[in-house]
């Protein structure tokens, strides 16, 4: 990324053909609004109401160029989400301390109003269900032979 940075830069200095300059200058301004939007996002992951539309108004532009921004970078703004907040739920269920809280409690925390879908999302991104990796963790009940 540096690196493309470096070169959008001197692109840019060394007064490149126009369309290569247009180029150049859209891709550092638009990857920086994209590296914005997802830092707003991280910042509000656990928002219910986090939308493509309250996300555009933070950062003074339309949920179209939001959408632009994400179909060009190779996914979508609810794909994204949804990837960010699965990860999340992913790092919470597979800490021992946070054994205790329901499976429910832990969807619900991570803006997951339906469990049911939350199950479905969950398994079809890593293989396993919620309850697959909360028995992973659970100590073995299993008696060694003295």
């Amino acid at each position: 990324m540096v690196a493309q940075q470096v070169h959008v830069l001197i692109t840019l200095t060394l007064g490149a053909h126009r369309d290569a300059r247009e180029v150049a200058a859209g891709r550092g301004v638009r990857a920086a609004r994209l590296r914005a939007i997802k830092e707003d996002i991280a910042d509000r992951l656990d928002d219910p109401s986090l939308s493509i539309t309250t996300v555009a108004q933070w950062q003074g532009v339309s949920p179209r160029y939001v959408c632009r921004l994400f179909d060009d970078s190779g996914t979508t703004y609810s794909s994204y989400v949804l990837e960010r907040r699965l990860e999340r739920a992913r790092r919470l269920l597979a800490d021992p301390r946070q054994a205790h809280p329901t499976i429910g409690a832990i969807a619900a925390a991570c803006s997951f109003a339906d469990v049911p879908y939350f199950n479905r999302s969950f398994r079809r991104a890593f293989g396993l269900t919620p309850s697959d990796i909360r028995a992973y963790l659970r100590p073995t009940d299993v008696a060694l032979p003295e």
